[in-house]
């Protein structure tokens, strides 16, 4: 497989907006967010729904380039719905459940005071009101969408088509990508993002459709924003 000119350039621009210009980007948003939230009730929102809005900008590109790259259809990037082995299946429901148990702890560690376990990295992402949670929950649900098309679907894709790569070096290549792109995490946000993502490849590797990553990673950031509870003692300190 080979990509064409224009698809090569599409796909130089966009690779380095997601290595280099998106993870600094996000950096300083989520530092803003940080500062001025408390003076700044709207701040909040405009920050998820620019960050919405670039995900999806982002997700346009990579379906441009699938569109206008003849070497590639919906079906190289994960599109394409196809039956998982019984096994993959079996890993869906242990998701779910270790997820329902993690939750029953989180909500024990909550009331006791305690920190939830990888929280402090995205913190400030916490809705505190109804309409936040709303647009937490976009969020979720656009991040679980247009990532697993552009970071896993499109840049393995592109990894193994335009630059000769093995599908397991794409792959890790990609993974590299996506981490970086949660920069404003810090290194142990970014620990677990990558672990996360880890599972969410091989997850997309093993049945070649972004069907069930698309699925678990927005469970997996509805489940962090929306339903991992703050500790009572936060909210009692913001109370005050």
């Amino acid at each position: 497989m080979s990509f064409t000119p224009l698809t090569l350039a599409l796909s130089a621009v966009l690779v380095c907006y997601l290595a280099v210009a998106s993870p600094l980007l996000g950096k300083r948003a989520y530092d803003r967010l940080a500062r001025t939230r408390d003076q700044d009730p709207l701040v909040y929102r405009r920050m998820n729904t620019l960050w919405c809005a670039e995900l999806f900008a982002m997700a346009a590109v990579a379906l441009l380039i699938v569109a206008v790259e003849p070497s590639l259809d919906a079906a190289d990037i994960g599109l394409v719905i196809k039956e998982p082995p019984s096994d993959t299946l079996g890993t869906v429901v242990g998701f779910l459940s270790a997820s329902a148990v993690g939750m029953f702890v989180f909500w024990r560690l909550a009331a006791k005071g305690k920190p939830i376990p990888g929280q402090q990295a995205f913190a400030h992402l916490l809705p505190r009101t109804a309409v936040e949670r709303w647009y937490a929950a976009g969020l979720s649900v656009t991040a679980g969408i247009t990532e697993e098309i552009v970071y896993r679907g499109l840049l393995i894709a592109v990894g193994t088509g335009a630059l000769g790569l093995s599908r397991e070096t794409a792959a890790s290549a990609a993974l590299v990508v996506f981490v970086a792109g949660h920069l404003y995490q810090g290194w142990r946000g970014m620990l677990m993002v990558t672990l996360i993502g880890f599972g969410l490849t091989m997850l997309y590797l093993r049945t070649g459709s972004l069907l069930l990553p698309i699925l678990l990673h927005a469970l997996i950031d509805l489940r962090g924003l929306l339903l991992s509870p703050r500790p009572r003692r936060e909210l009692v300190g913001q109370a005050g």
